[in-house]
């Protein structure tokens, strides 16, 4: 019989809030986390907006010197790696068995800062000004290679790159580590900082992005009939998992437990989702069979909910597959409505909601969801939280590639 597993520690750095409480209250609350951007000049690009973390003090948090060999989307990890470990009251430095410890962390880009730095070096300087730095700094295994290093974890060690799927399979893989006796404790979770001019550029020249330039804080509105993409984000979201008799022995506070994951691909194209939501569908099933449960145990579904207009079409038609008649019983709701789109940190992000929902007994809204959709015609939550009891969260997360990957939480027992 698997092992099970439990989250005892959990942290965010979003453009919304970097501290745990002030982010869900700001997510009740409705407010939004997208504002102009003033990290680079956007004269000439088609969207000068973001979900850009613009109070982001790497001194507060590493010494200089330590700062400058860290990509920001391997300082975001590594920050918000911190404050749950710190929640979790776990002394992994002094852990009496380091290796049945480990990490495993997702990231659809990683080091785009330091690519585009070390270009710009590389032609306006020269090839002997290229930093030495420059290929352990912009790894996409930075973030969990950096979080071993620091607290001395030398059990199992890796990292995900699926696009925006990410996270989920990260936090699936550290899942199946603790089930299947490899670990006892897991930091997981999930890392991005793709708001540079090569990323905004790249995502608006393939029409991915809301050019909604005039109002920001209203561009990221999924399920809405005038959606228009997505908002492109940065952060991290980070959690630490233990195997439940683990984490009750030594008295931890289990936030919640994570009983289900599944996964598929949609095997069709490598950015337009499945429009019928075949492989989305795959995965939620695949989720609900690994937790035996049925669909009508799903109180909320944290929907991946990008604000495409065919992403968020196929997804309804994924969730109405799955839960037939229940799909009109229970709340789906987007969060990146107030977030953006972290791109490969979503899933983490999205997975610390999932389970602030479950203890607070609370589902955050969809914001700017004025006029839905006719094609989306499920209860979105619009504008406003809403109360409501919850024993059961499925959180989704799909890529570029046609990944797809799902998550299912329970509250605490």
């Amino acid at each position: 019989m698997a092992r099970r597993v439990v989250v005892t520690g959990m942290s965010v750095i979003t453009s919304l809030s970097c501290e745990l409480p002030d982010f869900w209250e700001k997510l009740c609350c409705g407010k939004s986390g997208i504002t102009r951007l003033n990290r680079f000049d956007t004269d000439d690009f088609k969207v000068d907006f973001a979900g850009e973390i613009r109070d982001w003090d790497p001194g507060a948090h590493f010494d200089p010197r330590e700062a400058k060999r860290l990509d920001r989307f391997v300082q975001f990890a590594v920050a918000a790696a911190a404050k749950a470990i710190t929640q979790s009251g776990l002394d992994l430095l002094n852990y009496a068995d380091p290796y049945r410890a480990g990490t495993i962390i997702g990231s659809g880009i990683g080091g785009l800062n330091e690519i585009e730095e070390q270009h710009t070096r590389l032609f306006d300087r020269g090839p002997s000004r290229v930093s030495p730095f420059m290929i352990p700094k912009l790894m996409v295994n930075a973030a969990a290679g950096n979080i071993s290093v620091l607290w001395h974890l030398r059990g199992p060690s890796s990292a995900v790159s699926t696009a925006c799927a990410s996270s989920n399979h990260a936090i699936g893989d550290a899942v199946f580590m603790i089930q299947h006796d490899m670990a006892d404790v897991m930091v997981t979770g999930g890392s991005e900082a793709a708001i540079t001019p090569m990323g905004l550029s790249g995502f608006a020249r393939m029409s991915a992005l809301s050019t909604r330039n005039d109002n920001p804080e209203a561009a990221s509105r999924p399920f809405d009939k005038d959606r228009d993409g997505f908002v492109l984000s940065e952060g991290a979201g980070i959690l630490v998992l233990e195997e439940y008799e683990h984490a009750r022995k030594r008295g931890a506070a289990i936030l919640g437990e994570i009983v289900g994951f599944g996964l598929s691909s949609d095997g069709s194209h490598m950015t337009a989702p499945d429009p019928h939501g075949t492989g989305a569908a795959r995965a939620m099933q695949g989720a609900l069979r690994n937790a035996k449960l049925n669909p009508t145990d799903i109180d909320y579904i944290n929907a991946h909910g990008t604000s495409t207009p065919l992403g968020d079409k196929a997804e309804t038609n994924a969730i109405k597959r799955v839960f037939e008649d229940h799909a009109y019983k229970f709340c789906v709701s987007s969060t990146k409505s107030q977030l953006g789109h972290l791109l490969g940190a979503s899933g983490g992000v999205e997975l610390v909601a999932s389970v602030l929902a479950l203890l607070h007994q609370t589902v955050p809204p969809t914001i700017n969801l004025d006029e839905p959709d006719p094609d989306c015609d499920l209860d979105y939550v619009p504008h406003e939280a809403r109360q409501l009891r919850c024993d059961a969260v499925l959180s989704n997360s799909f890529g570029f590639g046609g990944h797809n990957a799902c998550l299912i939480v329970k509250r605490a027992e």
